[in-house]
């Protein structure tokens, strides 16, 4: 006698009427109309599994008989995850087969080699660069924040297979990589050389009107450190204000991001995490904070960690932000990997600012909204900032 289990039994027989034929399971054949008794707590149980897959079992079953060659089966389940994940209409959340993650993960946890640019999701489902690396073969090329990148050595992608995207144009310094991108509706071809890619994410100066200026390019492990040794020095000189560059920060490290809000504010919320199984998480800053005026400077490269820190700062009136609205890229990513190698990352949550503005899809709107022209040779946002921490 042939066990089968009694889920299997239930959606074989619901399929099989649904296909209006017979179907073979474990050796035994099913015909609709059969006699099969089940309890009313078995029939509820598994009635949401069976309206849930019988129509893609069917579907699949009909593929198999009628196209026009054999079908590797192995791919067909893979579509089918593939599809699943794609459903949830969120670019960073994917499945991935054993290759592509293996590839993944030996390209994000080497040294950091590549093109040098930050790049993100749309809600158009376009790979759109966020921010390029000073210096970096993407710059060097001419692309720029706002570009969208369709192919990776003739290969196209979608805002869906980001990672796998980004992991492709990561490669050994010295390489090549055509990478193939959107501007204003019209197609450009870009060949790059891939290099080793510098990541000094804290620069400073003084500017004119005794004003000290510091831009963070990302948020890195040591990123706070810099931070706090250049606002030492410009304490310690007097400057009259301090100008904080966060234009085209793509983000990084989050801790890097609270430590320098730590020095920006005093004790408060600079945000909050919360997700349907995630119960809310709060991120804090602690007494003490410079005594400089300060001012934030923000864009469309304005990203992910960056975007926190200035949504923390402006609900909790830190300093003024000028420039204008961030990227938007505000969720939580958790990657798991299969049995089988494959694996998934699935947004499990999302940022808040400390009043609950939702930042993914939003950004951080400045409190003064200042273009900046195209190949302009005057920083109309910095004149602003500068401005505003000149007045009397």
């Amino acid at each position: 006698m042939i066990q089968i289990k009694k889920r299997n039994l239930v959606i074989i027989v619901i399929i099989a009427a649904l296909l209006g034929g017979m179907i073979t399971y474990a050796g035994v054949t099913f015909i609709p109309g059969q006699n099969i008794r089940i309890s009313k707590e078995d029939y509820n149980a598994y009635k949401t599994i069976i309206n849930r897959y019988a129509k893609v079992e069917a579907l699949y079953q009909t593929l198999n008989k009628y196209y026009y060659k054999d079908l590797d089966q192995d791919k067909l389940i893979e579509g089918m995850c593939y599809g699943l994940f794609e459903g949830t209409g969120d670019p960073y959340t994917n499945y991935m087969s054993k290759e592509e993650y293996d590839n993944f993960m030996i390209k994000t946890t080497g040294k950091l080699e590549g093109i040098g640019v930050t790049v993100g999701a749309n809600t158009d489902g376009y790979i759109v660069v966020v921010s390029t690396v000073k210096g970096s073969p993407a710059e060097g090329v001419g692309i720029k924040s706002g570009d969208l990148i369709i192919a990776v050595d003739d290969v196209s992608y979608k805002g869906s297979q980001l990672d796998t995207a980004v992991a492709n144009m990561r490669g050994t310094a010295g390489s090549k990589v055509k990478v193939t991108y959107l501007r204003e509706g019209k197609r450009i071809d870009a060949n790059l050389t891939r290099a080793s890619i510098t990541l000094d994410s804290v620069f400073a100066k003084t500017l004119d009107n005794n004003i000290g200026y510091i831009y963070i390019s990302n948020f890195e492990t040591g990123t706070a450190a810099d931070f706090k040794k250049e606002l030492n020095a410009f304490e310690v000189k007097g400057v009259d204000g301090l100008v904080i560059d966060l234009r085209n920060n793509g983000g990084g490290v989050v801790e890097s991001g609270v430590e320098v809000a730590d020095l920006l504010l005093d004790e408060g919320v600079l945000a909050y995490t919360e997700g349907k199984s995630q119960e809310r998480a709060y991120m804090n800053t602690k007494e003490g904070k410079t005594n400089l005026p300060y001012v934030l400077l923000i864009n469309g490269g304005t990203a992910s960690t960056s975007e926190i820190l200035s949504a923390g700062i402006k609900d909790n009136k830190g300093g003024k932000i000028v420039g204008t609205k961030s990227f938007g890229k505000g969720v939580i990513q958790s990657m798991a990997p299969l049995k089988d190698g494959d694996a998934v990352k699935i947004t499990i949550a999302q940022y808040f600012s400390p009043k609950g503005k939702v930042i993914q899809g939003v950004g951080v709107k400045p409190d003064y909204v200042v273009e900046l022209p195209e190949n302009s040779k005057v920083d109309t946002q910095l004149n602003k900032a500068i401005e505003l921490l000149t007045q009397k």
